[in-house]
């Protein structure tokens, strides 16, 4: 069985201001992930906003150091005391894949030159490697190389762009991918078409994901497993569907109770001539 992620007593606090008034946050908190597996998976970290979520992409990226512990991505140390800091091999192991494909790109620059310098700096393709690499990669995500070349972000819609933020990940045939809330900036009704490009690619590339959320019903979807964080502890782990199905947690049920529903009619009766902002408790 490989070790697809594993987080060991990982922990990191960012100190805000300076001496004396200095205050501590401990944005991670003792988190212990381990999913073993033959085949690969996708793992939803869930959460509040300031749950810890982007934190906890941000040190298996190498973005953060971690205050303390470690990671094991494959099983290689990626992060924390020991880790090797050859960039390159890494690379070859975790992708990113970040939440704003906008902010991804520089507006000046084509995305192709971005798809050809992942081939070439990371695998070390020439020319025409690189090229039949990314051409490989862009078919994968339904996106095609003439379509693509010499064009800038701003040609591209936000779906279009986070797909060509997925082809660029896959170049390198990593083991993990890192999905840092990856449809929320996209329109809600082309959010699905990547839900489904990563189960497609989890079975084409034998590629892993972890998918940053906050969205319970596209990780009800897609999990394999889910971890669910509040400030900055792990507070439920579990297979995906056991987790959502039969939460122990008090945090978890309260994130699944706060999930609107069709199911459900308001019952109270409110005055439709009250003032704007007005609660129904204030209307009582």
């Amino acid at each position: 069985m490989d070790t697809i992620l594993e987080t060991e007593g990982l922990n990191k606090e960012f100190v805000l201001g300076g001496f004396p008034r200095s205050i501590k946050i401990q944005a991670l908190n003792n988190v212990n992930i381990s999913v073993t597996s033959q085949k690969p998976v996708i793992i939803s970290v869930v959460g509040e906003s300031g749950s810890g979520k982007t934190t906890l992409a941000k040190v298996i990226l190498r973005l953060l150091q971690p205050t303390s512990g470690r990671v094991i991505v494959s099983n290689q140390l990626v992060a924390g005391k020991g880790a090797k800091p050859d960039k390159t091999e890494f690379l070859r192991t975790v992708q990113p894949i970040f939440q704003n494909p906008f902010s991804a790109f520089n507006r000046y620059r084509t995305i192709d030159m971005y798809l050809y310098e992942t081939a070439t700096r990371v695998l070390k393709l020439d020319q025409a490697e690189a090229v039949r690499a990314i051409e490989e990669a862009l078919a994968a995500v339904g996106l095609e190389y003439k379509d693509v070349r010499g064009k800038y972000p701003n040609q591209f819609s936000g779906g279009e762009l986070q797909r060509a933020s997925v082809a660029r990940a896959l170049i390198p045939h990593p083991n993990l991918i890192i999905a840092d809330e990856p449809v929320s900036m996209i329109d809600a009704s082309r959010r699905m078409i990547i839900i489904n490009l990563f189960l497609a690619l989890k079975q084409e590339y034998k590629t892993s994901f972890l998918y940053i959320t906050h969205d319970l019903a596209t990780a009800y979807y897609i999990s394999d497993y889910i971890a669910v964080l509040n400030h900055g502890k792990l507070v439920e782990f579990g297979e995906g569907k056991r987790v959502l199905q039969s939460p122990q947690h008090e945090y978890t049920k309260l994130l699944l109770a706060s999930i609107p529903s069709l199911n459900k009619k308001w019952t109270e009766d409110l005055d439709w001539n009250a003032p704007i902002g007005a609660t129904a408790e204030s209307l009582a």
